[in-house]
């Protein structure tokens, strides 16, 4: 198991107030059911050694085995297309997590709609530190190895933010809102832990504002579902067709196509795909970074 590529989706930027990596170490600081807790994980060749502190701790430390990847099945996955078995080849260790947390990955995904991912990245720190609260554990913010772990915030302190904080973390009304309903029904949404993919996909894009995106790149990381093949991405059909056709200009559509012998296992080929690089060449410069806090 590859500590770094099971767990580095749950990390939201290279300044993630609720994520911190050491060598062979992953600090996680979480909201659970039971309450804040702190994980660290180590690992130490093929052995996995875990503390943990808080509330919350018994039920992170439950939760270890899934959130390496226990309940994922590496050896469903056949590689079909030479590209897709050489990046297969080289990451034997890649594991997807589950963390059976819906509101902790649905709120950053929501803050990624239709921004650049640094503008996400922005408006996630700001919000945390300033609503969330320290991480509990021997002396957060101190040591080289957990500085500055915050939890965010639970469901009620995210309905309360008010307008002009939204606004000064870059995040607009439309986001801002389908942040304060998902919050609302938080308990409902928890709920798609324990739902086969369909029918956790329906009941978090019932509502307004989380569509198939948002779903599938939530349940990506809280179900582990290795079949949550994100569409309605800007980039990411280019790169699949690129990789695997030839074909940079291919849509949702031609994605699904290209992905269809990986039925079952499309988000874990998907990831294969880019973790080989094999982008197409940029055509255009970078989209802008804006930041509507400052207007």
């Amino acid at each position: 198991m590859d500590l770094g590529l099971t767990l580095g989706p749950l990390r939201r930027g290279p300044a993630d107030p609720t994520f911190r990596t050491a060598p062979g170490t992953v600090w996680r600081a979480t909201r659970t059911p039971a309450g804040p807790a702190t994980l660290r994980v180590t690992l130490d060749g093929a052995e996995a050694s875990a503390t943990a502190w808080g509330p919350g701790a018994d039920w992170v430390l439950d939760g270890l085995p899934e959130l390496l990847g226990s309940a994922d099945d590496p050896a469903a996955f056949v590689p079909r297309h030479r590209l897709v078995h050489a990046s297969h080849r080289r990451r034997p260790g890649l594991r997807l997590t589950r963390t059976g947390l819906v509101l902790e990955s649905l709120i950053p995904t929501v803050l990624e709609q239709k921004v650049t991912t640094d503008e996400a990245y922005r408006a996630w720190r700001r919000l945390v530190r300033q609503y969330g609260e320290p991480a509990p554990g021997p002396a957060p913010g101190q040591g080289p190895d957990g500085p500055g772990l915050y939890v965010m915030p639970d469901p009620r302190t995210w309905t309360l933010i008010p307008s002009w904080d939204w606004h000064k973390a870059g995040v607009d009304s439309k986001r801002s809102a389908t942040i304060v309903r998902a919050a609302r029904l938080a308990a409902r949404l928890e709920e798609a832990t324990a739902m086969d993919l369909p029918a956790a996909a329906a009941r978090l894009e019932a509502i307004p504002g989380i569509g198939p995106w948002t779903s599938a790149e939530t349940l990506q990381r809280s179900n582990g579902a290795p079949d949550a093949v994100t569409t309605g991405d800007l980039h990411l059909p280019g790169i699949i067709g690129y990789a695997l056709a030839g074909n940079r200009d291919a849509d949702d559509a031609a994605m699904l196509e290209l992905l269809a012998p990986y039925a079952g296992q499309r988000h874990r080929a998907a990831r294969l795909v880019l973790l080989a690089g094999a982008a197409p060449p940029r055509r255009v410069p970078r989209m802008p970074r804006g930041d509507i806090g400052k207007l």
